[in-house]
């Protein structure tokens, strides 16, 4: 699966995307961020406070319980503002 970060997100994590195989009991997006967390400092802070994070996967915006496929892109960005 495909991880993409954007603006902050991306600072705290070190990069800008990665290939990733998540364990096997990794289904959707809130099992994913948990993981994710785990994985190191860098991750743990950028997932901190999750209703500062929006998700998209495949380029459709989703929600925490979303189920994920190994196939998928799934990003991570903070809220978008318009004017």
């Amino acid at each position: 699966m495909k991880l993409v970060y954007f603006s902050w997100v991306r600072e705290k994590i070190g990069t800008t995307d990665e290939e990733l195989n998540p364990p096997n009991h990794i289904n959707t997006v809130s099992d994913l961020i948990n993981w994710l967390a785990s994985r190191g400092d860098g991750y743990a802070s950028a997932f901190a406070d999750l209703s500062s994070i929006r998700i998209a996967i495949n380029q459709k915006y989703v929600k925490e319980d979303a189920t994920i496929r190994a196939d998928d892109e799934i990003a991570f960005f903070p809220p978008v503002t318009g004017g």
